[in-house]
């Protein structure tokens, strides 16, 4: 049998999931972070994309995160999520429109704070497209 950790993801509003989990890959801050059952303890900043959660029956759960935080304990994992969305539930059609929002008020920027919310909301619309054609890709 496969040794697995057990992971919680959870946003401000629910518990978007909770299991056992052979690995999970995140995007923390400097990059892909893999983790493994016996991984030392951690936590970390998370920035928007993917948490790939790599279930004991080989399926993989995708999750779509807008930043937050990751901790690391001997035998779970938790991710702490500003915002979270189950792969299955994401919408192409939306984040085409939030990216395509976002870059129009790059350019029509009125004061500093206003360029930095855009460039949020622009990682975020990125890191869920990301996320969406990824799940397309596993699908096929």
């Amino acid at each position: 049998m496969a040794m697995t950790i057990h992971v919680d993801v959870v946003s401000a509003e629910e518990m978007i999931f909770s299991g056992l989990a052979e690995f999970v890959v995140l995007p923390g801050e400097a990059g892909e972070l893999g983790i493994l059952p016996g991984h030392m303890p951690l936590m970390t900043r998370i920035k928007p994309g993917a948490v790939r959660v790599q279930l004991p029956d080989g399926k993989e759960e995708l999750i779509f995160v807008a930043g937050g935080l990751l901790e690391v304990q001997p035998g779970l994992v938790t991710v702490l999520a500003d915002t979270a969305i189950r792969g299955a539930d994401l919408d192409q059609a939306k984040a085409l429109d939030a990216k395509k929002l976002a870059e129009e008020a790059m350019v029509n920027r009125g004061s500093a704070i206003d360029y930095a919310r855009a460039q949020a909301e622009l990682a975020e619309a990125i890191a869920q497209l990301a996320a969406i054609d990824r799940l397309r890709k596993q699908r096929h």
